[in-house]
C-alpha cells in the first residue's frame, strides 16, 4: 500500500527508492527553502517509524536554536525534533503499522515536510549567521555569485563592508 502510494504520489515531486534494511523506504519530499527532505520510513511487523534529517548541529547560539525547535514540537502531531551524537537534528516518530493507510501518509509527509522546511530558514539564521556572514563577505571579496544566500541579503549587506 505505501508503495502505490508513493507511486501515486511521483507527479508531485515525491521520489522514492528502497532503502539498506529490510522494510526500509527512502523517501524525498520536495521543498521550498530546504530543497529536499529525505525521510527513512521503516516498516516493521507491529510498527512504521521516520526519521528525516533536518539540519546539522548548530554552529552558535545554541540555547535560542534547541528552544525554537522545542516549541516547534508543540504543534507536531506524532512527530517530535530528536538530535544525534553529532548533535545534527533530526524529525522522528514512530506509528503502529496498522495504522498507516494513504489519510495517515498523507498527514505524514506533509508533518515531515513542514517540520524540516518551515523553520530551516529561521534555524540557519539562529545557528549559522556567523558562518553566513563570513561566506557572504568572501564571496562578494571575490566577486561570486551570492545567490544561494538571497534569502538572508537583509542581514549580511551591511556586513560585506569592511
Amino acid at each position: 500500500m505505501i508503495r502505490d502510494y508513493l507511486e501515486d504520489n511521483a507527479d508531485s515531486g515525491v521520489q522514492w527508492d528502497l532503502g539498506a534494511r529490510t522494510g526500509e523506504l527512502v523517501v524525498t519530499l520536495p521543498g521550498e527553502k530546504k530543497l529536499r527532505t529525505v525521510v527513512s520510513m521503516l516498516v516493521r511487523e507491529h510498527t512504521t517509524s521516520v526519521s528525516a534529517f533536518v539540519i546539522r548541529n548548530p554552529d552558535e547560539n545554541h540555547e535560542a536554536f534547541y528552544r525554537h525547535l522545542l516549541r516547534r514540537n508543540l504543534r507536531m502531531p506524532g512527530l517530535a525534533y530528536a538530535i544525534d551524537s553529532s548533535g545534527d537534528v533530526y524529525v522522528r516518530g514512530a506509528v503502529p503499522t496498522a495504522a498507516v493507510d494513504e489519510a495517515y501518509l498523507d498527514r505524514l509527509f506533509g508533518v515531515v515536510l513542514d517540520a524540516a522546511d518551515t523553520p530551516f530558514d529561521d534555524l540557519l539564521v539562529l545557528g549559522f549567521l556567523t558562518s553566513m556572514r563570513k561566506e557572504w563577505a568572501w564571496r562578494i571579496s571575490r566577486g561570486e555569485s551570492t545567490r544561494n544566500l538571497d534569502a538572508f541579503r537583509h542581514l549580511l549587506e551591511d556586513t560585506a563592508a569592511p
